[in-house]
């Protein structure tokens, strides 16, 4: 990588820690790109030194914050960003090589002032007082809520979460959060070790459409690596209803043409307690 990529993408940690954690300071950049403090201390340098009065420091908790005067440059704005980066799904920019494309989902309006209270509580086992405006419900409702981990389901973002309402482990997506979360005071009796769906492990064993003739099962077969006809996905239960959608099985009616189809889930019977 070159000097010119390497002062880039440290100027993209920094906004993006500065932008969706609310603070930034040496450790992350001394972590992440395994360099000396006063390494990172001169990067940090060079970023206020490019963008004058954009960060300012706060002793009372040793990092810089964003001020008044913040924009972004070197960032998206788009949560996603952030949240594959720091769930270690995709890191840093990179020096790419070959030519390629990936397919952008739209994005949804996160704000970092919603962000950064979920990002806090997770990291220190604390409940949050949220807003939160569900599909069912008209109005936007109050919830506290003990956030134990951010998911991608591949279209969307959403915080696994004990529900001080519903008295169980829910999905709340994030764009549906309104205001601003407040942090309550002390560790929340609740953690993903109590998480019965989480914790469970469950098997989806997903087949070729029967409808389909040989030759076309064949195919599907070869495309998914399937072992005796049938591919065997283990992930956590709570998770299962999400790999079904990425995979487009549709467990609940067949489409009229097998080709379009394509995958079935055989073992439905089995896993159906855990779908939704």
């Amino acid at each position: 990588m070159s000097n010119e990529q390497n002062a880039e993408a440290r100027a993209w940690l920094i906004e993006l820690l500065a932008w969706w954690e609310g603070r930034v300071n040496t450790s992350p950049l001394q972590r992440y790109f395994n360099i000396s403090r006063q390494s990172a201390s001169k990067h940090l340098n060079q970023y206020l030194e490019q963008y004058p009065r954009t960060l300012e420091y706060r002793n009372d908790i040793k990092a810089y914050i964003p001020t008044a005067a913040f924009r972004l440059h070197h960032i998206s704005g788009d949560v996603a960003e952030y949240l594959n980066w720091v769930t270690g799904i995709a890191p840093a920019p990179p020096d790419n090589k070959l030519h390629h494309h990936v397919i952008q989902h739209p994005p949804r309006h996160i704000s970092p002032d919603i962000i950064r209270p979920l990002v806090i509580a997770l990291r220190e086992r604390r409940r949050v007082d949220v807003e939160y405006q569900s599909v069912s419900s008209a109005d936007s409702e109050e919830r506290l809520i003990s956030p134990h981990t951010f998911v991608n389901t591949g279209l969307r973002w959403h915080v696994r979460a004990w529900c001080g309402k519903n008295k169980d482990y829910r999905d709340f997506v994030l764009s549906r959060f309104r205001g601003q979360p407040d942090l309550q005071d002390g560790l929340s009796e609740y953690t993903a070790e109590q998480d019965v769906a989480w914790n469970t492990q469950v098997t989806l064993i997903i087949q070729p459409d029967p409808r389909l003739s040989d030759r076309q099962k064949l195919v599907i077969e070869r495309d998914y690596l399937m072992q005796n006809g049938e591919l065997r996905i283990q992930t956590r239960a709570a998770l299962a209803q999400y790999t079904l959608q990425d995979l487009q099985v549709n467990t609940k009616m067949l489409d009229g043409n097998p080709a379009a189809q394509q995958l079935v889930l055989a073992n439905y019977e089995e896993v159906r307690g855990w779908l939704f």
